[in-house]
């Protein structure tokens, strides 16, 4: 059965609601983040001027940096590709499947991220590396990046296509 372009558009506009919402999820996150980097870099959070309450997280500053940043930019990829997805003219079928892969893609990311904090190795290797020895931490943020990776690389290939591809 095929729609017709009327019967389209609120299914990819469905699509594209979902996609901005894992976005912004995901952006918050990096917006979180962004208090963990600032808890890692002075020791503890400021609650009044001069008064520290000293905390302890997970990781390290410039791992912090890499959760705050990274983050932003997932929720930046997801929702720029929900709003290319009509522009670029993908059926609804094919604009589903890439949507969520790209929303995949974000919380794989966000996965990955979030355990190379508590990974010595930062999640780069199931096995111990130049950067540290690996454990359960590394497993679960290496697997589902290393599969999504993959996945980025062909929907970012398939956008690219579709963007120069000209309509019969």
């Amino acid at each position: 059965m095929t729609l017709s372009t009327n019967q389209e558009k609120p299914l990819i506009r469905g699509l594209q609601r979902r996609m901005i919402g894992h976005g912004m999820l995901i952006l918050l996150i990096g917006l979180l983040a962004g208090v963990g980097l600032l808890i890692s870099l002075i020791g503890g959070l400021e609650v009044l001027p001069g008064k520290l309450v000293s905390l302890v997280l997970p990781g390290n500053s410039d791992g912090w940096v890499r959760f705050h940043i990274g983050q932003l930019l997932n929720a930046f990829l997801i929702v720029l590709v929900a709003l290319s997805l009509p522009v670029l003219g993908f059926d609804t079928q094919r604009a589903g499947l890439l949507g969520w892969c790209v929303i995949g893609v974000g919380w794989a990311n966000t996965l990955f991220y979030a355990a190379a904090l508590f990974a010595p190795n930062r999640a780069l290797s199931f096995a111990g590396n130049a950067l540290g020895t690996a454990n359960l931490a590394s497993v679960i943020g290496l697997l589902p990046a290393l599969v999504f990776a993959v996945v980025s690389i062909v929907v970012v290939g398939m956008l690219a296509k579709q963007a120069f591809h000209r309509p019969a």
